[in-house]
């Protein structure tokens, strides 16, 4: 049995996983904020995780931890993770001294893109395109994650694509989470919905001619992080997870139709069929938590 949790800026959602790969048990609750708010967050979880399997944090085979931020996996070190207010913080000592053993951390991102990997049944390479608040991706190759030289591989929502641009927050103009993330939404389309983005295509499906402009940018702005992750690394498939997936179809419909638009004017982007290979995570699956069970091997 190994044990997985997420822990989200507002949410923490832990599972049990046993020896077939399947989700035995699961538990949801708040995050908190601050190292000693995280911390005891992550240890909650741990305690009723056993309540309902039965074992003790030394009776799970592995513990593992997604968590936004820039991870240093050998020291479990846990830098700019603004949302939960974690900076260089050695969040793997500090919970293996609570725990009484150790436990193995993973960015979120690259968690999530394990877990759609198994959940999915997939073979061969594939990117998990997060769509969130912001926009960054997670590639996994033969079952392991692809971190790059320096960990940072998949962070394509920094990637400019419009040098007249909107400043982005990492000091760049135009990048591409710019114009698709969540955040990129709430500043376009400004609502009283706690969900822009469906308040945005709700409007869109009325008619609106805004929400129909910003949903477009949305759209392509997707599509462009589709067909760089394809031609950059050439992944067999690319699937779409996070806060925004959870739009479903009108949403994978739109970014499709955006992709064949680009293929009808260029023989080359229709050679490589990129409709074909964007797809949607299982809607209500904790695939972020999943893949942090499944961190001990990769």
């Amino acid at each position: 049995m190994r044990l997985g949790i997420d822990i989200g800026g507002t949410k923490t959602d832990a599972v049990a996983v046993d020896g077939q790969g399947s989700v035995a048990q699961r538990v949801r609750l708040s995050t908190g904020f601050g190292q000693a708010e995280v911390v005891e967050t992550a240890v909650t979880a741990v305690t009723r995780i056993g309540e309902l399997t039965g074992l003790a944090a030394a009776g799970f085979d592995t513990i593992g931890i997604g968590i936004p931020g820039m991870v240093d996996r050998s020291s479990g070190r846990v830098a700019h993770a603004v949302n939960l207010g974690l900076d260089r913080v050695e969040l793997g000592d500090l919970l293996a001294g609570r725990l009484g053993r150790g436990v193995r951390l993973e960015n979120d991102v690259n968690a999530a893109a394990l877990g759609a990997y198994h959940v999915l049944g997939l073979r061969g390479s594939m990117a998990y395109l997060n769509l969130g608040t912001g926009m960054a991706a997670g590639i996994v190759v033969n079952g392991s994650l692809w971190r790059g030289a320096t960990g940072i591989a998949g962070e394509i929502g920094h990637l400019p694509v419009d040098p007249a641009g909107e400043l982005c927050r990492c000091g760049q103009r135009g990048c591409l989470e710019t114009m698709a993330s969540g955040s990129a939404v709430a500043r376009h389309w400004p609502t009283d919905d706690p969900l822009p983005v469906r308040a945005l295509f709700a409007a869109a499906a009325a008619g609106d001619p805004e929400a129909l402009a910003v949903s477009a940018v949305l759209a392509e702005g997707i599509a462009s992080a589709v067909r760089v992750l394809v031609l950059t690394v050439d992944v067999d498939a690319v699937v779409i997870g996070g806060g925004l997936s959870h739009l479903g179809e009108p949403l994978l419909a739109q970014v499709r139709e955006v992709l064949e638009r680009w293929s009808r004017t260029s023989p080359f982007l229709a050679s490589l069929q990129l409709p074909r290979r964007v797809r949607l995570v299982p809607e209500g699956t904790p695939v972020a938590a999943l893949g942090a069970a499944l961190v001990g091997e990769n």
